[in-house]
């Protein structure tokens, strides 16, 4: 009877938990959320960039903030009130009324195009930077037949064409090289995106639903991020039950113009190898990422397993390739026990798919470190050890 009694009890304190979570994950509720179907409510749960306030009349205040709280580089937070088309609710003063859904906008990087492909919404989508590296079929017919114009790169953007497209809003990336001053001119309502400046491979994916409350999509962000969360804390589960004494190490980048692009324990992708259960040696490294020198990057990886590479070799890359860039790369030890991870974007959709495709990744990063894992037949999509 004691132990009913306990169970009940612990029982009775996680249902209050989980009642009280909502509120604790980045979104405030209003009086009248209770009119609002859950399936359609919005609740940040991993992402730290944008927060969501529900209102009277179906006003929703949403806003964004740099997730790194890097003040020097974005000083102040943007806020935007999404009122419904044709309502005339009031909107908070210091807030940018934005009418919803919006059916035209332009997408300044693929990580934002990733979102408008995962929800099925290329037609809302009317102007991109450019098409290097993009691998949708769909997308390459629009700019081929016009629905869909290249606007420039970023610093380079065309007024006259994004005028042309006639977008309601257009989404940024604020901490890019910019050249946004020539499209503030034009009087459209900027969105800034910043999914890409999360440090949680999930907290990235989550701004599907950022997404998804501009263009009226809110329920299929939902079960989409839904689906993301449960793969990818379903493998990291697996990770975590095996209780692995001794982690494998890697580290990642290469050379580029005497200098070697290391990413910081705090990146997303250093949060993907400590889920896939591997120990990245810049792990205690609090940036989200630097520049040094081959001999720095040498003591520290030396005798690291596992090496690994995202570039965008012209040809089939190669360990004598690898080799042809750098001599000394073939010092290191994952060079010698051919234990390099790489993935080439020439060949696969990485930055216009990744973004939405955590789980994937870690899956690709578990059957390189524990095979054991996944299934004996498993194909990996964007990473696989270099042959």
């Amino acid at each position: 009877m004691k132990r009913k009694i306990t169970m009940m009890t612990v029982l009775a304190a996680v249902m209050m938990l989980m009642s009280c979570g909502g509120k604790k994950q980045g979104t405030a509720i209003g009086e009248s959320v209770t009119d609002v179907d859950s399936a359609l409510l919005i609740r940040p749960q991993y992402a730290k960039g944008f927060t969501v306030k529900y209102l009277e009349d179906g006003v929703r205040l949403v806003d964004v903030e740099d997730p790194q709280k890097d003040e020097d580089k974005m000083p102040v937070s943007y806020q935007f009130a999404l009122v419904p088309k044709g309502s005339d609710a009031k909107v908070p003063e210091g807030y940018t009324k934005v009418e919803v859904p919006v059916e035209r906008t332009l997408v300044m990087t693929m990580l934002q195009l990733s979102n408008f492909t995962a929800l099925d919404a290329h037609d809302v989508v009317r102007g991109i930077t450019g098409t290097k590296n993009l691998f949708n079929k769909d997308i390459k017919q629009r700019v081929k037949d016009g629905r869909i114009v290249k606007i420039g790169m970023e610093g380079e953007f065309d007024p006259e064409l994004i005028l042309a497209a006639n977008p309601e809003v257009i989404f940024i990336s604020p901490f890019k090289r910019g050249g946004y001053d020539a499209i503030k001119e034009t009087g459209i309502t900027l969105i800034p995106h910043l999914g890409y400046k999360e440090l949680d491979p999930l907290g990235q994916a989550e701004w599907v639903k950022f997404v998804g409350m501009f263009i009226g999509k809110e329920k299929e962000a939902n079960a989409l991020f839904n689906g993301i969360e449960q793969r990818y804390n379903s493998l990291k589960f697996k990770v975590e039950s095996l209780k692995i004494k001794e982690l494998p190490t890697v580290f990642s980048g290469e050379m580029h113009g005497g200098n070697w692009y290391a990413v910081g324990g705090k990146n997303f992708l250093a949060q993907l190898f400590r889920d896939a259960g591997a120990e990245y040696i810049l792990k205690n490294d609090d940036t989200g990422g630097s520049n040094i020198e081959f001999e720095q990057m040498y003591a520290m990886a030396a005798n690291a397993d596992y090496w690994r590479i995202l570039n965008s070799y012209p040809d089939t890359f190669s360990y004598e390739a690898l080799k042809a860039s750098e001599p000394r790369n073939e010092l290191f030890k994952a060079f010698k026990e051919r234990k390099v991870i790489y993935c080439n974007m020439k060949q696969t959709p990485y930055y216009e798919s990744t973004p939405v495709e955590p789980d994937v990744v870690l899956k690709d990063l578990l059957a390189v470190f524990h095979p054991e894992l996944v299934e004996k037949d498993y194909q990996p999509k964007y990473y696989r050890l270099l042959k």
